[in-house]
């Protein structure tokens, strides 16, 4: 959906111009995360990690202001406003001549500071600030709040979801594991099909990409190419061949065995193949299809990966019985899968004593993963003798999209303002509410301490706002300090 971008307001924005005390030429506000109170994570560390200005400064301040604005006609401009105006709030109710004088001015003199995007924030801390650079234009600082608010939050907040997926894998890697190699790709992206549309199944979807190389969503790959510019031959991910359960249902049942055998030896006969396993007995498949298969899966040069897609996941993967239980009779739901591959394929015993299954087979699951389940699972593993490296999880839409503004609590706040060229330092506390929505006060500025940690200082001067980490990134229709992501991956992992 694209439109003229200057609509893109909640209703009551258009009404704010004129509320504004007469004289007023300078709004500063900020986005700031107030806390994570609604956040749930085995490795919770109160902080987030910021991502996703860059893309949305450039596909919507940039090309889509350019593209269906200020390239338009300035009587279309004009005329569009009007009458969407006089039809919403009655006829003559908002004026005009502000959007005709944008118009004119061909940009939007604006300055947007942010700190770096990978960094990793302290709730309370601002991550970016919003200003006016010329007086006439105070209006449209708070105009903005609600789609920068939109398009910001979610990015921001899964993101964050993924660096605490890659630290719980990293946690029991280094328990369980000779290395990391496999961490990159332990978490796969398979929330396109769940998330608020196309644009939002890419742009969030990137957040994942700052910590794993592993996603079905190629859409999420374009809009890395396309506003976090890459290198050329930079990898930013990949996936392999994978069945769904409508290949399987046409193969039927009773050729279930006879798919598997075509997809290992007629279409992959080398490389890694993922088959959905559970279409009707999983059990079946991994305990009696997999011993027929035996010969054909070693013979290969790569990994047949088995996906169980229904059921408990922790259950599924590491069993129902006790993790100290070895008894031999034990049956393969008690065992869970890994066992159960571990007893058919074998594999090896790395330097950590842990037991690594052998790489002709592997799982993935995909079904109602969480942070929690998969420090579970892990933790599961661990305590049977087996490394982390075993299972790789397909990350969903349960995880990136069961998420709210409200999660790190994300505001935009006015803080600073000037009236008839006085300033003012402006504040938000509310008598009736836990302290969560108190704002800061006056001018900003971020700065880090000795330790790295990122800290506020507000009811600055000007001069000191110059200062600091928060980084001009927009000004005047115009990009600044561009990012790349292998820059933004690696500043995150550091």
């Amino acid at each position: 959906m694209q439109f003229n971008p200057i609509l893109a307001i909640d209703g009551y924005k258009t009404s704010h111009r004129e509320q504004y005390p007469q004289g007023t030429n300078r709004v500063y506000s900020n986005f700031t995360p107030r806390g994570n109170r609604y956040f749930s994570s085995p490795i919770a560390d109160d902080r987030l990690v910021f991502f996703g200005l860059q893309g949305f400064l450039q596909w919507f301040m940039v090309d889509l202001f350019n593209e269906k604005f200020f390239a338009q006609p300035e009587h279309q401009v004009v005329d569009d406003y009007q009458q969407l105006m006089d039809s919403y709030l009655g006829k003559g109710a908002v004026s005009v001549e502000h959007i005709r004088a944008l118009h004119r001015l061909g940009y939007l003199p604006l300055e947007i500071k942010s700190l770096d995007e990978g960094s990793k924030v302290p709730m309370k801390i601002p991550v970016l600030t919003i200003t006016n650079t010329l007086d006439e234009f105070f209006w449209l600082v708070n105009y903005l709040e609600s789609v920068m608010s939109a398009e910001l939050w979610k990015s921001s907040t899964n993101a964050t979801v993924a660096h605490h997926y890659r630290q719980i894998c990293q946690r029991w890697a280094e328990q369980t594991c000779d290395d990391g190699q496999h961490i990159d790709f332990q978490c796969h992206d398979f929330s396109f099909r769940g998330m608020s549309g196309l644009h939002d199944a890419a742009q969030s979807g990137m957040g994942h990409l700052l910590s794993f190389t592993g996603t079905d969503s190629i859409p999420s790959i374009l809009y890395a190419r396309q506003y976090y510019t890459p290198a050329e031959d930079y990898f930013i991910a990949g996936t392999i061949p994978a069945t769904e359960h409508s290949v399987m249902c046409m193969g039927e049942e009773q050729g279930e065995i006879a798919t598997f055998r075509r997809l290992l030896t007629e279409l992959y006969p080398q490389g890694f193949v993922s088959v959905v396993s559970d279409t009707w007995d999983y059990w079946k498949v991994l305990t009696e299809y997999s011993r027929e298969l035996k010969s054909e899966i070693m013979a290969r040069e790569g990994r047949l990966v088995f996906r169980p897609d229904s059921g408990d996941p922790v259950e599924i993967l590491c069993g129902t019985g006790d993790d100290s239980d070895r008894h031999p009779s034990r049956t393969p739901e008690q065992k869970g899968s890994v066992e159960v591959l571990w007893d058919i394929f074998g594999g090896t015993v790395n330097a950590r004593g842990y037991r690594v299954l052998d790489p002709h087979v592997g799982l993935i699951y995909g079904d109602s993963i969480t942070l929690e389940r998969a420090n579970q699972i892990l933790s599961r593993l661990e305590a049977k003798g087996f490394a982390s490296s075993n299972v790789v999880f397909g990350v969903g839409s349960y995880t990136y999209q069961y998420n709210t503004r409200d999660t790190f609590g994300f505001a935009m706040k006015a803080t600073w303002g000037e009236v008839n060229g006085v300033g003012r330092a402006i504040f938000k506390q509310p008598k009736t509410d836990s302290g969560l929505k108190k704002s800061a006060k006056g001018l900003l500025r971020v700065e880090r301490n000795e330790a790295g940690e990122y800290y506020l200082l507000d009811q600055q001067s000007w001069a000191q706002e110059k200062g600091g980490e928060l980084k001009t990134r927009f000004l005047n229709g115009k990009l600044m300090n561009v990012e790349d992501l292998s820059v933004l991956r690696q500043r995150l992992a550091a």
